[in-house]
């Protein structure tokens, strides 16, 4: 897993919060996860091709490849930007550092691929999204990181712990529940020898 820091432009207020150090309490250091599925690449480059061929066969003389291409990625773009619009929502949210909303967008998220679990799990081909997630395993794994930022770890725990019964392998949430238990040890040993 690869973590990638951006940067967001807008002031952030600051809170604290038990579970990041003070350094890392704003949205400047939130983590974005990209795990590319390389099977639903080649799938959606197959595709591709596929709809640039026939293209270029219906219409040769008046440019059918180059409008099977701008008409595919036009799909593609209205897919995304339609379909996961609460997810969506949510990343925008976390990089302005609004972590209450942002935790309520990645819930509504879970909601509505949990009723529509075909799209989720066909994502490659319903979506023509490569991600190796889930948009459910995103979203839980999402609202506890928020939860996290907010301060209220023993919800982060619930969601980290409800996407590892679903999603046995996410290591994700696996890595951030032995972070909070470490934390939570660490500071536990620290009041008791200050007492």
């Amino acid at each position: 897993m690869k973590f990638v820091a951006r940067a967001n432009r807008a002031a952030l207020p600051m809170t604290t919060n038990p579970y990041t150090s003070p350094d890392t309490n704003s949205a400047k250091a939130s983590p974005v996860v990209r795990r590319i599925s390389w099977p639903a690449v080649v799938l959606q480059l197959a595709l591709l091709a596929a709809v640039m061929t026939i293209g270029s066969y219906t219409a040769p003389q008046s440019g059918g490849m180059m409008w099977a291409g701008m008409g595919f990625l036009a799909y593609t773009l209205g897919l995304r930007m339609l379909v996961p619009r609460d997810h969506r929502r949510g990343i925008r949210q976390v990089r302005q550092g609004r972590y209450d909303l942002a935790c309520g967008s990645f819930l509504d998220s879970y909601a509505f691929f949990s009723r529509h679990v075909w799209l989720d799990r066909y994502r490659a081909i319903t979506l023509l999204t490569p991600s190796y997630m889930a948009y459910r395993e995103m979203a839980l794994c999402n609202a506890a990181y928020c939860c996290t930022q907010i301060g209220e770890g023993k919800r982060a725990r619930e969601l980290y712990h409800q996407a590892l019964a679903e999603f046995p392998h996410c290591g994700m949430a696996a890595s951030a529940l032995n972070m909070i238990e470490s934390i939570e040890s660490s500071q536990d040993r620290e009041s008791v020898s200050e007492s």
